[in-house]
């Protein structure tokens, strides 16, 4: 069985970028995470955005983010309430797939975020993602709206309180 406290979330560094780039070119990933490029300094410093290496156990096999819905003019939920964070994710490891670890480390930092003080915490599968769109309806999430474009593509609006 495992437990929160067997995951572990560390910043993302610069050197990290040779492992985010084998990650985000797995196939598995690629379906459904647009970025290849590992991140600047600038993006590190970003203070709008959390960036994580998500580790069980001692062995990094993902990567988190969350960050402020508000700090864009034009995001899709900066409607939701003061102090909403958003949430995207993914398994780098294709051997960790399918163990129940994107529900365990997910809902392990939707835990720190509410305890934060995040009253919503808000996340846009795209709507053809069953995989991650069960997850969080395990974790708490209902959608909030119709699938609908966005700058990022097409997602399905999807938010649970804390």
């Amino acid at each position: 069985m495992m437990t929160a406290n067997q995951y572990s979330f560390r910043k993302v560094a610069l050197d990290d970028g040779d492992l985010l780039t084998k990650w985000q070119s797995a196939p598995h990933v690629r379906e459904w995470w647009d970025a290849s490029e590992p991140y600047e300094e600038d993006d590190l410093k970003d203070l709008r955005v959390a960036r994580w290496i998500v580790s069980f156990l001692g062995r990094p096999f993902g990567f988190m983010q969350d960050y402020t819905v508000h700090g864009w003019e034009d995001h899709h939920f900066a409607k939701l309430p003061k102090g909403t964070r958003g949430i995207d994710q993914y398994i780098g490891d294709p051997d960790m797939i399918g163990a129940g670890h994107g529900t365990a480390f997910i809902g392990a930092r939707m835990q720190a975020l509410f305890d934060a003080g995040a009253p919503v915490i808000a996340t846009d599968p795209h709507p053809d993602n069953e995989r991650a769109i069960a997850v969080y309806k395990k974790l708490g999430f209902e959608p909030f709206g119709p699938p609908r474009q966005t700058q990022w593509g097409l997602i399905l609006p999807m938010m649970a309180r804390g």
